[in-house]
């Protein structure tokens, strides 16, 4: 098998990755070791900055997000008997939209699949060879039980923090940096009617919550809990319980309903360093991880691909080096100020059990609250900043 571009994995960032080259001219082929069920049966973001709403559509694949999404004009900050409206338009304006990663993926595979470029799910036993060299390979299985190999032009690495290409990299002297949060969001899927209009943040002394929506009859929350905390001591009652009383406020309560999905998300910050090894290039998570409260994983995927689209186009079209040998820098940029809005977020908004952090929580908050200089910062990080900072 021959291609421009090998891209090892199909989430949203390889698919996209893909659909973007396509669009281009540049040919590609788009491994994953999943199947087609699997991958779009994938629960994760759920907020799309501007930018990645807009490039969704540009792409043509942005048809349901436009009929299905819920197009967002703020968030609502709340700590006990205050809640504050930030209006993003009047702030920044931009706007955010509610639809699932999910969506997307199933979006971007149907397009894919329409016609578009070879799509290979439950592939097995992936290994990359001369990613040094200008001839790249992917040596692979296929659904079938046959031994593949793929020459490529370049290799795009869209699998993952435990995929196949990050190690690639770090062989040749990878850095990284973590971070590993002592807090965990418990969230639930509630067949329940939104009970806000906008994303309801919620500060109290027993911990932080999060209202969302997935559309108009469900809900989405999450509270707060210990890492080592098991969704088994969590009955559904329990659940309501700690909703109600972290997101109290006068005259308003949360809609309840039947519980469809319950589960506990570890929070941690993961980056990379550099985000190439010679032919072989890293995007989305198999190079970055953030936590949720700031809403970047997608929206850093997205971005991420957007930049290694125009340079590969650019290197394969024109045989111009400067837009790859600057992709690194120029990508990192944007996931640590992302990385830094993610801590700022979970930071201010976590109960760590300390009552002086508490105090500092709460003059943050206020200060965003009264501070149109401070409402701005946090409106333009959260609907996303331009693509080169």
């Amino acid at each position: 098998m021959r291609t421009q571009v090998g891209i090892i994995g199909a989430g949203p960032a390889g698919l996209l990755l893909s659909r973007l080259l396509a669009l281009q001219g540049i040919d590609s082929v788009v491994l994953e070791n999943r199947s087609r069920e699997y991958v779009e049966a994938r629960i994760r973001a759920r907020i799309l900055e501007q930018h990645t709403a807009d490039t969704l559509t540009a792409a043509g694949v942005g048809d349901r997000l436009q009929r299905q999404g819920l197009e967002h004009s703020g968030i609502h900050l709340q700590y006990p008997g205050t809640r504050h409206t930030l209006d993003f338009p009047s702030l920044c304006g931009r706007t955010v939209w509610v639809y699932g990663q999910t969506e997307v993926t199933k979006d971007l595979i149907a397009t894919q699949l329409d016609g578009g470029p070879p799509l290979l799910f439950c592939v097995f036993d992936v290994h990359l060879e001369d990613v040094d060299t200008d001839a790249p390979r992917i040596q692979f299985t296929d659904a079938a039980g046959t031994p593949q190999v793929l020459e490529c032009d370049v290799v795009a690495g869209a699998d993952g923090f435990h995929g196949v290409s990050r190690p690639v990299v770090q062989e040749a002297g990878e850095r990284v940096w973590e971070r590993t949060y002592p807090y965990a969001w418990l969230g639930i899927l509630a067949d329940a009617a939104p009970a806000t209009d906008e994303l309801i943040y919620a500060w109290h002394p027993e911990g932080f919550a999060l209202y969302s929506m997935r559309s108009p009859p469900v809900s989405r929350l999450y509270l707060q809990v210990d890492p080592s905390e098991r969704i088994e001591d969590w009955p559904d009652e329990r659940i309501w319980d700690a909703l109600d009383t972290r997101m109290a406020l006068e005259s308003w309560s949360v809609n309840r309903g039947p519980v469809t999905e319950k589960s506990i998300l570890p929070m941690r910050s993961f980056v990379s360093a550099p985000m190439r090894r010679g032919r072989l290039f890293l995007a989305g998570d198999a190079a970055h991880i953030v936590p949720p409260t700031g809403a970047k994983g997608l929206n850093l995927a997205v971005a991420d691909v957007t930049l290694l689209a125009q340079a590969l186009v650019r290197l394969l079209r024109e045989k111009e080096t400067d837009l790859v040998d600057s992709y690194s820098d120029r990508a990192l940029a944007r996931v640590w100020r992302c990385t830094h809005f993610s801590w700022f977020m979970t930071s201010m908004l976590h109960r760590s059990g300390d009552d002086f952090d508490a105090e500092l929580q709460l003059s943050q908050l206020r200060r965003v609250c009264s501070s149109e200089t401070a409402a701005r910062e946090l409106a333009e990080n959260y609907t996303g900043l331009p693509l080169d900072l």
